[in-house]
């Protein structure tokens, strides 16, 4: 009808006019005039250099295997380069997972407090900085917890101490961090010990024991958790992990699981930040060799099938030769 209406008025005075005095949208009477065309969709060709589909299914194989099933494609593609084996790159281990399960990420909101002056502290080796925090793990029963302390190398992110106490108390502190300065035999003036503002952190005797043993000390500004990013990481780490209980039963049962996260996470976790290295790893001296051996492995993949590497040979992660704690924005500042 409407095609119609417009048609007979049309040849007097233009099709838009015809259309404004009828109150028909020009697009419209276009559209029905000439219908667009459905084009047929072609199915996209396999680039040669693509995995088989019996590369995929191993490769999902793997990535779904009861060993792997609770690790990020980087720690799988980590872990099968030292075992000598290469499989595929992280990023089509990350785009065969994404094409069955999707993605999320974590959006948190922070907290700034301008009257601080911001920490800003660099290591280039391990035992240069470190790193320290408490945590409170669940206990048996309501209101009830044990205090976890932590010291962390923020070079190699390797746990140099820990211990778990029913309470934060400076005392204990004070034992730890001398017996993890005594264990690393750290030499005077050489170390950094980073702290936020608790009241471990800031007491007397942990003062009183790093000014005897020469060591320096920091604090994160209040309410600002990126100033102590290592610890944070290293908790959220731990807490994030499949078998870390909603509650323990006793204080015996939060060392035990404690003694064997931190057996896990010094030898055997693929941290990013350093290479896709283990934690002891680094902070022994074994990473220069580890990496060596894993552009021999990559070297021969490429040389086995270089039309699956596009831009350039693959190449390891690099090792990091410089940590910060919030590096400067100025580069002249940085160096």
């Amino acid at each position: 009808m409407i095609d119609e209406a417009v048609s007979e008025v049309e040849p007097l005075l233009g099709t838009a006019p015809a259309c404004r005095a009828l109150g028909v949208s020009r697009a419209s009477v276009y559209r029905r005039r000439r219908p667009p065309r459905l084009l047929e969709r072609r199915p996209r060709p396999a680039p040669a250099r693509s995995l088989s589909k019996l590369e995929r299914q191993t490769v999902l194989d793997v990535l779904h295997s009861e060993r792997f099933v609770d690790s990020s494609p980087a720690q799988v593609y980590a872990t099968l380069l030292d075992e000598g084996r290469y499989l595929a790159s992280q990023r089509s281990m990350y785009r065969l997972l994404a094409g069955r399960h999707g993605s999320v990420r974590e959006r948190r909101a922070q907290l700034t407090h301008p009257a601080y002056t911001r920490p800003e502290l660099l290591a280039t080796g391990p035992n240069e900085v470190w790193s320290w925090d408490i945590s409170k793990l669940k206990g048996p029963v309501k209101w009830t917890c044990f205090h976890l302390y932590v010291i962390l190398d923020v070079f190699s992110r390797y746990a140099v101490g820990w211990t778990v106490q029913p309470r934060e108390h400076a005392e204990l502190a004070k034992a730890l961090i001398g017996q993890s300065v005594d264990q690393q035999r750290i030499e005077r003036g050489r170390l950094t010990v980073h702290a936020d503002r608790g009241t471990a952190m800031t007491s007397k005797p942990v003062a009183f024991l790093l000014a005897d043993l020469g060591v320096l000390k920091t604090h994160s500004r209040p309410y600002t958790s990126t100033d102590n990013p290592y610890s944070e990481a290293q908790f959220k780490t731990m807490k994030y992990r499949p078998e870390f209980p909603d509650r323990f039963q006793n204080i015996e049962h939060a060392r035990a699981f404690c003694r064997s996260f931190f057996d896990w996470y010094n030898h055997h976790h693929r941290h990013s930040g350093i290479g896709l290295m283990t934690p002891a790893a680094v902070h022994h001296g074994h990473a220069t060799e580890l990496h060596a051996q894993r552009a021999r492995v990559l070297d021969a993949a490429y040389t086995a099938t270089p039309e699956r590497f596009v831009r350039r040979p693959p190449t390891p992660p690099e090792l990091p030769t410089a940590v910060w704690i919030n590096k400067p924005d100025s580069p002249e500042a940085a160096h």
